[in-house]
């Protein structure tokens, strides 16, 4: 009995080994292409502030999501994000700026108290996925404000990417909205390099100041009839 019994605890141990690997089979990790930004020259560039910068909520996890033609979001099951996806969109749109701005001073929010930026970027990111029928989308909003906080420029953003349905084609369509969305941002954050320093304007006289400082000119009496008790006869 027993010799006829180990034939089938071997084949029954194999099958149940060969079910465990099919069950955990390694899955692939992705990272958003950023490109290939060069590194910028300037170490004295404009000062930017990039953030803060939100994600919508679905994207806040490591799940790859694919968008279905019916609108719905599943789980892919061949990938997943190494990591944060919202660290690797930071760290994307920071080194595209950097590169496109010319600037090493480029620095994600939070930062210091004494940062004092020539411009901030306040950007929200409501969508950013693809589908294997459905092209890459992204939709964001952006506002870039000067050294006065005062808002410059802002825009509503929606760009999409065909692929050609795979999943690592899917991630590299994703990439390539983001170098798109930071290009657009950095066309708009560039004019404010050259903006007055906060200092020259504080020695400007204000209109009310210039008023004041101009010397009096002197009052004219306005001239006025007059009157005596002489009459005129007339014959």
């Amino acid at each position: 009995m027993n010799f006829l019994r180990l034939p089938f605890a071997v084949l029954l141990t194999g099958m149940l080994g060969l079910a465990g690997c099919s069950m955990h089979q390694p899955v692939a990790l992705y990272q958003l292409d950023s490109g290939h930004p060069g590194q910028p020259k300037q170490g004295s560039g404009m000062s930017v502030l990039l953030g803060p910068v939100s994600i919508a909520d679905y994207l806040q996890r490591e799940t790859l999501l694919q968008r279905q033609k019916d609108g719905s979001l599943t789980a892919a099951t061949d990938g997943r994000w190494a990591g944060s996806l919202s660290a690797d969109i930071d760290q994307l749109l920071l080194r595209q700026m950097a590169w496109r701005l010319d600037t090493q001073r480029v620095v994600l929010a939070p930062t210091t108290a004494n940062f004092n930026p020539d411009a901030q970027v306040l950007l929200s990111i409501t969508r950013l996925d693809s589908g294997h029928a459905q092209p890459a989308v992204l939709d964001a909003q952006w506002r870039v404000l000067d050294r006065r906080g005062q808002v410059r420029d802002s825009k509503l953003v929606h760009l999409e990417e065909k692929h050609n349905g795979s999943t690592t084609a899917q991630v590299q369509a994703q990439g390539m909205l983001l170098q798109r969305l930071a290009a657009q941002i950095s066309a708009a954050v560039k004019p404010l390099a050259n903006q007055p320093a906060l200092a020259d304007e504080s020695r400007k006289p204000s209109a009310s100041q210039v008023k004041k400082d101009e010397p009096e000119k002197p009052k004219i009496p306005l001239a006025t009839p007059v009157r005596n008790n002489t009459e005129v006869f007339r014959f």
